[in-house]
């Protein structure tokens, strides 16, 4: 109906000829009017504004070429816009966030670098009254002056806060918890450090228009000189007495922050996870295909193991027929290790190197007691990281931390596993070579209510095999998981 009204109404329209405007005019209001007669749930997902670019009609070729690269650029800024935000979204999705966060440059090398500026300021000659001349000058130069100053102090804070807000979960708390750490030491969070350089800008900004407005109503060439001069002392020792603490305050905390390691999203991870002194690190160092790095987290003095096990797989849906070379098997006589890897590289599809990482000690708090930081970590780690879980025990009674008493041990794997209930997880019970205080493994079985368990002795060999299996399984288990996750972002990226 919209079509046969623009059909007639183009007709009228050449009949009476009336000015371009008015054409114009007279087919928006009578689409408007059509728009208004047709039920919403037939409506076109269009407004009348929308339909402004189809109401004119070409009326030479020239037109008809320029409405064409209108559209070509529309399409074209479109798909910009789409590829921008599937960009972002796999930025947020990602980690590393904290290895972006704008680079802070120390303070004195910032105000060094700003005390030159005012000198690369001329003199305009095409003002011939010596006065005005020197108005000029000394007022651009205090401008310069307060811009080089200002300009550093807003990019910090607009350069965090935009970055902050697009971190990775896990690194949100990576940097809150550095922060707490801070916090603990001269009582300012993060945002109170930002909030402080952004009243120092404020400050210096004030202050520089004072000293250009002082600058300008000055009666005399030899006053505008010096009240610019001194305009620009003070300007610069309100920066050193202000902003010089809360910018040395962002530049230790940007490197402590930026030295904070990257955990790798798209590899599947197994996480340990028990009480302090259950045996957790040597575990991590035992089933490591090579040395475990150690992850140190700038607000403690305690690293996280991380370690990495090679799994091969042989073929991308089968999880049980992959391996997990023994690093204990002896080789042959005149084959090296490297020989024995790529013989095994030979036989299966492809293969994997995935994440084992022992975490901090959890301890038994009330509900409302704050978890330290390493605590902190351990369960942001479960939570936000694609992980499986191995809870450690050590039920010999020799953990040798007050807090790690049986009692303690299996209660908090009541809580950690209430917690985390979809997670693939696997109980085990370490140093099993110690002994096990009686009575205690009957009251875990009644715990895991017949859910397995490994009893491991890294010193004897006990378990070996079987953790080994128990890794594998759950690292293709999150393997399942990350495909599907990586199936669906692609989907969305090409939607």
């Amino acid at each position: 109906m919209i079509l046969a009204c623009l059909s007639t109404i183009t007709r009228r329209s050449f009949a009476f000829q009336p000015s371009y405007q008015q054409q114009q005019q007279q087919l928006l209001l009578r689409l408007s009017s059509l728009q208004k007669q047709i039920p919403k749930q037939h409506r076109i997902g269009t407004n009348v504004k929308n339909i402004r670019c189809f109401a004119t009609v070409p009326n030479n070729k020239q037109q008809q070429e320029q409405l064409q690269a209108s559209s070509n650029n529309n399409t074209t800024n479109h798909k910009k816009k789409k590829a921008s935000s599937s960009t972002t979204k796999t930025k947020l999705s990602q980690t590393g966030g904290l290895r972006r966060l704008p680079v802070v440059k120390p303070p004195n090398e910032l105000l060094d670098k700003a005390r030159k500026v005012p000198l690369r300021v001329k003199n305009d000659p095409t003002v011939q009254n010596v006065r005005a001349r020197a108005r000029k000058h000394g007022a651009e130069s205090l401008n310069a002056l307060t811009q080089a100053l200002c300009l550093p102090l807003r990019d910090i804070v607009k350069g965090y806060q935009q970055e902050l807000r697009r971190l990775h979960p896990f690194e949100r708390v990576v940097a809150d918890l550095t922060a707490r750490a801070r916090t603990k030491k001269d009582g300012l969070t993060l945002t109170d450090v930002l909030q402080e350089i952004h009243k120092v800008r404020k400050m210096i900004l004030e202050c520089g228009k004072e000293w250009i407005y002082k600058t300008k109503h000055a009666e005399t060439a030899k006053d505008a000189n010096n009240i610019a001069n001194d305009g620009m002392i003070r300007l610069m020792e309100l920066y050193e007495e202000y902003a010089f603490e809360p910018v040395s305050g962002i530049l230790e905390l940007q490197r402590s922050l930026r030295s904070a390691p990257a955990i790798q999203l798209d590899t599947p991870a197994v996480v340990l996870v028990g009480a302090p002194n259950v045996g957790k690190s040597s575990i991590v160092r035992y089933i490591s295909s090579a040395t475990p790095e150690i992850n140190n987290y700038p607000f403690t003095t305690r690293g996280m193991t991380l370690g990495h096990v090679e799994v091969f797989w042989s073929d991308n849906d089968t999880i049980a027929r992959a391996i997990i070379p023994d690093k204990t098997t002896k080789t042959k006589k005149g084959s090296s290790s490297e020989q024995v890897m790529n013989n095994l590289q030979d036989r299966y599809a492809f293969s994997q190197l995935c994440q084992v990482m022992d975490s901090p000690g959890l301890l038994i708090r009330p509900d409302h007691e704050e978890r330290n930081e390493m605590e902190e970590l351990t369960l942001a780690a479960m939570r936000h990281l694609p992980t499986a879980v191995m809870f450690v025990m050590d039920l010999s009674g020799e953990a040798g931390d007050k807090c790690s008493s049986i009692q303690d041990q299996l209660q908090l794997r009541r809580n950690v596993r209430t917690q985390f209930p979809k997670r693939p997880w696997i109980d085990v019970i370490s140093k099993i070579d110690m002994g096990i205080v009686e009575g205690a493994e009957e009251e875990l079985n009644e715990i895991l209510d017949g859910s397995p368990y490994i009893r491991l002795s890294i010193h004897e060999g006990q378990g070996i095999d079987e953790l080994r299996q128990e890794v594998l399984r759950m690292l293709g288990e999150v393997r399942v998981v990350l495909d599907a996750m990586a199936a669906v972002d692609d989907r969305s990226a090409r939607s």
